[in-house]
């Protein structure tokens, strides 16, 4: 298939996720979605609407979209990009959410700079993680996927969306760190207690826990931390850190995981059996977005998939050829 797409947008689908990102104030992209890309279909996505029958209704028709683009954040990215993986089909992303961490290891800061790398036809081949919960249907992961003090934070903040994105998150810390507790996994029929898991897609900074933002293109391999439960609920939470400002600022003031309380390990397959302790949420998160589990536990499978998906990105960003094939 001839991936080549006129610089107007024309063949391109672009799904706009107006939801994402509500916590920062960004300029609407309409106008240069209209300047840029003309020719394109851009479909905004409506209260209740589903991302997968969109896309399915718009692959049924005489014109199907050479293109899937999507603007919104890391869940919108993700799950668009499983779509194209499905239809075979390239990925336009564009910052839309509040982090936007897939984009930017691309070195897409910008709608601008993604509509840039189309026209220039500059792409890069990603490498995912497929997350298999128990015997659901594999999900695309394009960053990380956690378990333990990371879900329940965002279970918590999620009760608490009426109160604001800033000031629930504020809330649900508070009451998270009140409530935490160690939950128990067990990994080749060895058990452990642990504050966390976090499984990165590729390799990534050795001095993280929580690593939210990939650092490899073409990730061949799966990056694991495992924060084990020897330390004190604080430093549970320091480990969530994931900037490196914020990091060595808590490494200093002595509250960030000690060393020794992190094991890492570097593999292309990960399965572990989760145990939360009795009245706390059987959850885990991938790419910021929550998933809910039976009570009880679960069973979590995760493998890495190199050159899975090609997503639109400038020339000389990571992984990208200085100049467009």
């Amino acid at each position: 298939m001839n991936h080549r797409t006129r610089s107007d947008g024309h063949g391109v689908l672009v799904v706009r996720n107006a939801r994402s990102g509500s916590a920062v104030i960004r300029s609407d992209p309409a106008g240069t979605f209209a300047e840029r890309l003309p020719a394109a279909r851009v479909h905004e996505l409506g209260e209740g609407e589903d991302l997968v029958e969109v896309v399915d209704a718009a692959m049924k028709t005489d014109a199907a979209p050479d293109v899937l683009g999507i603007y919104g954040g890391d869940g919108s990215v993700s799950r668009m990009a499983h779509l194209a993986r499905q239809h075979d089909r390239p990925l336009l992303a564009m910052p839309g959410g509040t982090f936007n961490h897939f984009v930017r290891a691309l070195g897409v800061e910008t709608v601008d700079d993604a509509i840039d790398a189309l026209a220039a036809d500059s792409t890069v081949e990603v490498g995912v993680v497929e997350v298999t919960a128990d015997a659901d249907e594999p999900v695309t992961v394009l960053n990380v996927v956690s378990i333990g003090a990371y879900p329940e934070l965002i279970e918590e903040r999620e009760r608490r969306s009426s109160l604001g994105k800033w000031l629930g998150g504020a809330v649900a810390t508070a009451v998270a760190l009140r409530r935490a507790e160690p939950l128990t996994i067990v990994r080749g029929g060895r058990r452990a207690r642990v504050w966390s898991v976090f499984v990165s897609v590729g390799r990534n900074d050795p001095d993280r826990v929580a690593t939210m933002q990939r650092q490899e293109t073409d990730a061949a391999v799966l990056d694991v931390r495992v924060h084990h439960a020897r330390g004190s609920k604080v430093r549970a939470f320091a480990s969530l850190a994931f900037g490196k400002r914020s990091a060595a600022v808590l490494r200093a003031i002595g509250l960030f995981p000690r060393d020794a309380d992190i094991e890492r390990l570097v593999v292309r397959e990960f399965e572990l059996q989760v145990r939360p302790e009795p009245g706390h949420p059987s959850v885990f998160v991938h790419d910021g977005e929550l998933e809910e589990r039976a009570p009880g536990g679960f069973t979590l499978r995760c493998v890495a998939v190199p050159r899975a998906v090609t997503v639109f990105a400038p020339p000389g960003a990571p992984g990208v050829p200085s100049s467009p094939r």
